[in-house]
């Protein structure tokens, strides 16, 4: 069964928030919750990076680990989502994710939160009528058979989303497209600290096919691209 994933390209993130507005349009949200965001780091310098934050619908989820009324499922899918109504607030969620997904509508006296509300890979709820899944938890676009309307409006393709293997396939090509010698997790000092490397463009066939053939891509893909 495909597990379903989100990854940010971030070389590819302008930073134009336009996944935000599409999760908000999306799935009409509250004020004051904002299932997606977007981070820049060092914003200003040479080396500003941004990229898109929201659920990363973990194997291994720590909120489900953590949530003391066991509100959170996994789907066939691999995505979580929570029950509402099992939901009693207490936070607990969201000092166990990495990510700081799990979002609250209000804090109220004596620490009152309300339900916790957070991405939901747009899979909806455990509500059966279609008219109250929308209005708690938001679009039902797997059902439709469409991803997540951030990832379809993502202008450059920075926001990738789908099943795991075909998202890491698609940045895997990227990489090796872009010429990154040790692959697409070194850092930009690590990559400023080693010589350079030819790029696709200055490459030959040949040479872009042993590279292709080391990070274990399909190399005809890569040379068309050149």
């Amino acid at each position: 069964m495909a597990k379903m994933k989100f990854l940010c390209d971030s070389e590819r993130c302008i930073e134009c928030n336009g996944c935000v507005t599409a999760c908000k349009n999306a799935n009409e949200t509250e004020w004051g919750i904002q299932r997606r965001r977007v981070v820049t780091i060092d914003d200003g310098e040479a080396d500003e990076t941004s990229i898109s934050v929201a659920c990363m619908h973990c194997t291994d989820a720590p909120c489900m680990a953590v949530c003391p009324t066991d509100c959170f499922y996994q789907t066939e899918d691999g995505i979580v989502l929570h029950d509402k109504d099992l939901c009693i607030g207490c936070g607990y969620c969201l000092f166990a994710c990495p990510f700081g997904a799990p979002q609250f509508p209000s804090e109220g006296a004596f620490g009152e939160r309300g339900k916790m509300d957070k991405c939901t890979f747009c899979a909806g709820g455990p509500e059966e009528d279609p008219a109250k899944e929308k209005a708690k938890y938001g679009a039902n676009r797997i059902a439709e058979g469409k991803l997540p309307l951030c990832a379809e409006m993502c202008s450059t393709k920075a926001l990738l989303a789908g099943d795991a293997q075909q998202v890491s396939d698609i940045f895997r090509e990227r990489v090796v497209y872009r010429g990154h010698k040790d692959g697409a997790w070194s850092s930009v000092d690590e990559q400023k600290a080693q010589p350079e490397s030819l790029l696709p463009g200055e490459m030959d066939q040949q040479q872009m096919a042993a590279l292709a053939s080391e990070l274990a891509v399909d190399a005809s893909n890569i040379i068309a691209k050149a």
